[in-house]
């Protein structure tokens, strides 16, 4: 299975359990590996044959920015079948990234990452 990636889409979201984080929001990034056959599109360099990934990154972007849930783990599911409604995509890598989250010890990053596949 071929791979198209995108990485470090970033949107303003209102996730999370604690009162502040719905209210004031934080910067959440995802990164993308969507699986497909890239084959047909670059036998006849034909957009409509493989995913367009702008399309999908504004997707993605709006769900993010969108309706508040208490989990990245449940953001990442809305994410993961955003990107299978493409007919093409048959797989797909999710990973959200919470760099501020309100942990009170020094860190780096909080991820969560899921693989999801059409059945």
């Amino acid at each position: 299975m071929d791979r198209v990636t995108l990485r470090g889409l970033k949107a303003l979201g209102h996730h999370g359990v604690f009162e502040h984080e719905r209210e004031d929001g934080q910067v959440f990034v995802v990164d993308l590996v969507l699986g497909l056959d890239t084959a047909p599109a670059a036998a006849g360099d034909d957009l409509t044959r493989t995913v367009h990934y702008g399309v999908v990154a504004e997707e993605v972007t709006a769900v993010v920015s969108g309706e508040p849930v208490d989990l990245i783990e449940t953001l990442a599911q809305r994410i993961a079948d955003t990107c299978l409604a493409h007919d093409v995509v048959q797989e797909v890598e999710v990973t959200v990234h919470k760099p501020d989250a309100p942990i009170t010890v020094p860190f780096d990053d909080v991820t969560v990452t899921i693989t999801r596949r059409r059945p």
